[in-house]
């Protein structure tokens, strides 16, 4: 099948699964006029790599592990060193939810205080976006 039944059948544009195949998670032949080519496994495949990404894995994560996925869902064959990185990806995500919600504390408490002080000496504000604040 060509990319854009592969893109209809599995809900992905055409741009993600070339960057699929540029990560190196998706394998495309070439027809005889250059078009890319899929088999229909890379329907299975392709579904593998959405369900990855949804957990929060890299490109580069989900291309370690795809050897390992069977399944839709996918089901992950449960070697040392694949444990080892799915381990390492959720530490990352659980300290970056700490600094999350450190981030909300902080942000709380200037809300509450604000509302505290009154309005009384706000500048007129205009609506126009500002600067971000820096975190």
């Amino acid at each position: 099948m060509r990319i854009g039944e592969l893109s209809r059948r599995t809900g992905v544009h055409a741009h993600q699964l070339r960057y699929y195949e540029a990560q190196g998670l998706l394998e495309a032949g070439r027809g005889a006029n250059g078009y890319r080519e899929y088999d229909e496994g890379a329907v299975l495949r392709v579904r593998q790599i959405r369900h990855l990404l949804a957990a929060g894995l890299s490109s580069e994560d989900i291309a370690y592990l795809l050897p390992c996925a069977v399944g839709e869902a996918p089901e992950l064959v449960g070697c040392p060193e694949l444990l080892a990185a799915m381990r390492s990806r959720l530490g990352r995500i659980e300290d970056r939810m700490e600094q999350l919600a450190r981030s909300r504390d902080a942000l709380a408490v200037y809300i509450d205080a604000a509302e505290r002080a009154g309005t009384e000496d706000c500048p007129p504000f205009d609506g126009s976006p500002r600067e971000s604040v820096p975190a």
